[in-house]
């Protein structure tokens, strides 16, 4: 076996941009999403609003992958996606989920868990009617992680939907937005030596959230 140009084990990268103290921290840790998404945003970081979605299968087999969040509503964290996709299935046999942000740009993750539910249809119907035409198309024509046999029968789909649907696309029926109602966020800041910072929000019915400083 020939040996491997890149040396992945030898990558290094410290971090020392910010602190982050729980005395600081708001009582909410929405609160401090939204700063930090606000923060991200101003820093023009790259997809500052991408986050890894990860899912379970109803044999216990987990899945990630990118999505974008759309909103941080009433202390939940909204996305959208087609219903029949795969994460779609999956959320429909076990809604709880992982969220995760990383901005390197700012040495910053968050992480979050929690229950997953659909939104209602005026609010689906209200963000698909924003999208661009063309990814309103598109959520028509695309079979969301179904066998596609060709690119070329993609765009027949999408120009089959177009034709169709010239103008006023509605909503389809299998495409709409869910909502993560999150019990645990976690706030991680890289710090020199990696003795990162990392601030944990557990939420409890009866007290709310309670803060706690854990070890990197």
């Amino acid at each position: 076996m020939s040996a491997d140009p890149l040396d992945l084990a030898a990558i290094r990268q410290d971090y020392a941009r910010q602190e982050l103290h729980e005395e600081r921290c708001p009582a909410s840790p929405v609160d401090l999403l939204h700063t930090w998404l606000q923060e991200a945003v101003l820093a023009k970081v790259l997809e500052p609003t991408a986050m890894n979605l990860a899912t379970v299968s109803s044999d216990g087999r987990p899945s990630a992958r990118m999505v974008l969040c759309k909103g941080v509503e009433n202390g939940q964290i909204v996305f959208y996606s087609s219903y029949a996709s795969r994460k779609g299935q999956q959320l429909a046999s076990n809604p709880h989920a992982a969220l995760t942000f990383f901005w390197p740009e700012l040495e910053r993750q968050v992480r979050l868990e929690g229950t997953v539910q659909p939104l209602d249809a005026a609010q689906s119907d209200a963000y698909f009617a924003s999208r661009p035409y063309a990814s309103r198309i598109g959520a028509w024509a695309s079979l969301q992680s179904q066998p596609l046999s060709s690119k070329a029968e993609l765009l027949l789909q999408a120009s089959k939907w177009g034709l169709r649907y010239p103008f006023t696309v509605p909503r389809p029926a299998h495409w709409g937005g869910y909502a993560l109602t999150p019990v645990l966020i976690e706030f991680w800041q890289g710090r020199p030596s990696r003795l990162h910072d990392r601030i944990l929000y557990q939420h409890n019915t009866a007290e709310g959230w309670r803060t706690s400083r854990l070890y990197p």
